[in-house]
């Protein structure tokens, strides 16, 4: 009788072990909020031509039908940008230009990952539209091109880690 309390009592803690480790690693693959995004929002002193350089150069969707002159949001896959007014922020506003700024997103660079880097990089180059950085392979194993959108705002096309 007592084997078999030792028995039970062994597959018992088994049991409670196979639980907890199955918890802790369940707990690990799981995204703490996945309903969580990332929407940027740059403001721009013209947002038809930030508009533009997003869904013409940079191949993103315009959300509607027509540019909203205040705000306009436009997406790639899981990528959502705001493009907002300047015009329309506080005179107080934390990110409003001083007058003698010229350069946005200072401290900030965006980087959009994509699946075929060389594809994007060639729609930029037959666009015309001028290329900060031209691609090239990094020391870190991706490969990528910089540019600068009409407002000033820092880009790095990437390829993905595989």
């Amino acid at each position: 009788m007592k084997s078999l309390q030792v028995k039970f009592t062994k597959i018992k803690k088994a049991i409670i072990f196979l639980f907890l480790t199955g918890s802790i690693f369940s707990f690990m693959k799981k995204p703490q909020d996945s309903n969580a995004s990332l929407r940027l929002e740059l403001f721009s002193s013209n947002v038809e031509q930030s508009v533009n350089f997003y869904t013409k150069i940079l191949n993103f969707s315009n959300e509607g039908d027509s540019v909203n002159h205040l705000y306009q949001q436009v997406t790639k896959g899981s990528v959502i940008l705001g493009i907002g007014s300047e015009a329309e922020m506080s005179e107080n506003h934390y990110l409003k230009l001083k007058k003698n700024d010229s350069r946005r997103g200072i401290g900030v660079e965006i980087v959009l990952e994509v699946d075929d880097v060389l594809s994007v990089y060639q729609r930029v180059k037959r666009s015309g539209y001028p290329i900060h950085a031209e691609i090239n392979d990094r020391p870190w194993g991706l490969t990528d091109f910089r540019l600068i959108d009409p407002d000033g705002y820092y880009i790095r096309i990437t390829s993905r880690k595989d």
